[in-house]
């Protein structure tokens, strides 16, 4: 009988401390056998953001903990794992080495290969620990690093179709949040937030709506709301710029997935078309709503992966670590972190003043 391969990934790119153990399946899905995620939030919630020195400690304080647990959660011994998956980048530098140092020195006292997984494969990855999906696919990546469209045509074959030329959609809602008065992380609350208000309050800018292709941007919205916050008096005008942030940021998505849209079918001839919506942002439930209705309207199957696993999580990088496993695709212990590692080696990178679209 073929044996069922296990890997254990691990995730430190930002302020999450994960460790996960996935096993192959008979079916295309493998089985999550444990999925630890240890959030930071309690940690910068009063510097209003991420500390990438005190995410770095928290991660030393954590992970050997973490990984324990997962291993107790997955009921499995140690020489059962087949290789360990650890997130090389992209991230903050100092704590991406705290789990690549961890998993090369766990790979190397189990003698099991060690793989290096790009954070954004991950997520690129992730709807395959809970659907059957074949390449290619559309991708469209929102967290609170990354907002790109990506044309996935194989394991470390991707075609940057568009990407933000400023902020990343994450980051405007945490930077909304945090204009508004919301609590870090806000991000999330924005939604709820959103549900209180009136959507057409506000009427706000849509950057490069009509140009720039698939391309985003945020700036201009962010600054938008920054001029109105500061007129700001109630608690319902919150709401109302809350909601109107959402219907704005709905909108642009909408939009630029119609373009996305296009350039994939123009480079895909295939019947079955899937529209994969990951990352951070993708738990957005109204999010999540509008872009499955746009979706089915464009004959696109939208495909989401369940809330737990659209944010940072070690279970979407021990499955990139058993696609790699399964080609012999393994990684040498002095595999370096990388703080900026692209999908698409071959995009031009967009972000900075004098971008022309």
């Amino acid at each position: 009988m073929k044996k069922k391969h296990i890997i254990l990934g691990i995730e430190t790119s930002c302020d999450e401390t994960a460790v996960s153990i996935i096993q192959e399946n008979n079916k295309d899905q493998p089985l999550i056998l444990s999925n630890v995620v240890s959030s930071q939030v309690n940690v910068h919630k009063q510097f209003g953001g991420v500390v990438p020195e005190l995410a770095a400690r928290s991660h030393i304080e954590k992970i050997d903990l973490i990984a324990k647990k997962a291993i107790e959660d997955s009921n499995i011994k140690l020489g059962d794992i087949d290789a360990v998956a650890a997130t090389a980048g992209p991230g903050l530098i100092v704590c991406l080495s705290i789990g690549l140092n961890f998993a090369k020195s766990f790979a190397l006292s189990i003698k099991k290969p060690f793989i290096a997984v790009n954070h954004l494969e991950g997520h690129a990855l992730s709807p395959k620990l809970n659907y059957k999906i074949n390449y290619p696919y559309l991708l469209l990546l929102i967290s609170g690093g990354h907002s790109q469209f990506l044309n996935v045509q194989g394991l470390g074959k991707y075609k940057r179709l568009g990407t933000t030329i400023d902020d990343a959609l994450g980051e405007a809602f945490d930077k909304t949040a945090k204009l508004i008065g919301i609590e870090f992380p806000g991000g999330p609350k924005i939604e709820e937030y959103a549900k209180l208000g009136d959507k057409n309050f506000y009427d706000l800018p849509k950057p490069i709506i009509n140009r720039g292709g698939c391309n985003l941007s945020f700036a201009g919205l962010k600054t938008a709301v920054l001029k109105i916050s500061k007129k700001i008096k109630s608690h319902q005008d919150k709401y109302n710029l809350a909601a109107s942030f959402q219907k704005t940021i709905e909108d642009i998505l909408c939009k630029k997935s119609k373009v996305a849209f296009k350039e994939f079918k123009k480079n895909n001839n295939i019947k079955k078309k899937y529209f994969v919506i990951a990352g951070g942002v993708a738990s957005n439930k109204s999010i999540r709503k509008k872009l499955i209705d746009l979706s089915l309207k464009e004959k696109f199957e939208p495909i989401f992966p369940p809330i737990n696993l659209c944010s940072d999580n070690a279970a979407m990088i021990a499955m990139v670590g058993l696609e790699k496993f399964k080609l012999g695709l393994f990684d040498s212990l002095d595999f370096p972190p990388k703080p900026r590692w692209p999908l698409d080696e071959k995009a031009t990178f967009l972000k900075g003043a004098g971008v022309r679209l």
